[in-house]
C-alpha cells in the first residue's frame, strides 16, 4: 500500500512540474501565455492531491488545514488559468497580473507542501 501511495505522490509531483515548468517556459520565451500543458499539469496535480488527501496506507494523522489551503490555492490557480485562457482567446494575450499570479501561487503551493510540517 505504501508503494501505491508513493506512486500517487510521484504523479502529484509530475503534475506540479508540468504546471510550473510550462509556466516557466512561457516566462523565459517572452510569450507569457496559457498553454494546454498548464491545464494538464493542474488536472494531474489536483487529482493526485485529492487521492493523497484520503487517509489510506498511512499510520499518522493528516494535516487537513494544510490540505484545505492547498486545495483552495489549486482552485484559484484553476480559475486564473480559465480566465487567462479566455482573455488569451479574446485579445491574444494574458494580463500580466494573471500570468504572474499563476506562477507565484503554484510555487507557493509547493512551498506549503514542503515547508509546513
Amino acid at each position: 500500500m505504501e508503494f501505491l501511495r508513493h506512486l500517487v505522490l510521484l504523479f502529484h509531483l509530475v503534475g506540479f512540474a508540468l504546471l510550473f515548468g510550462a509556466w516557466a517556459v512561457e516566462l523565459v520565451n517572452g510569450h507569457r501565455g496559457i498553454t494546454r500543458l498548464m491545464h494538464w499539469g493542474l488536472a494531474i496535480a489536483g487529482l493526485a492531491g485529492v487521492i493523497l488527501a484520503a487517509p489510506w496506507g498511512i499510520d499518522y494523522e493528516l494535516n487537513y488545514a494544510k490540505i484545505g489551503l492547498k486545495l483552495l490555492i489549486l482552485l484559484v490557480i484553476g480559475a486564473l488559468l480559465g480566465i487567462g485562457a479566455g482573455r488569451q482567446r479574446k485579445t491574444g494575450k494574458v494580463p500580466p497580473a494573471i500570468f504572474w499570479s499563476i506562477g507565484v501561487l503554484t510555487l507557493a503551493n509547493a512551498a506549503i507542501a514542503v515547508l509546513w510540517r
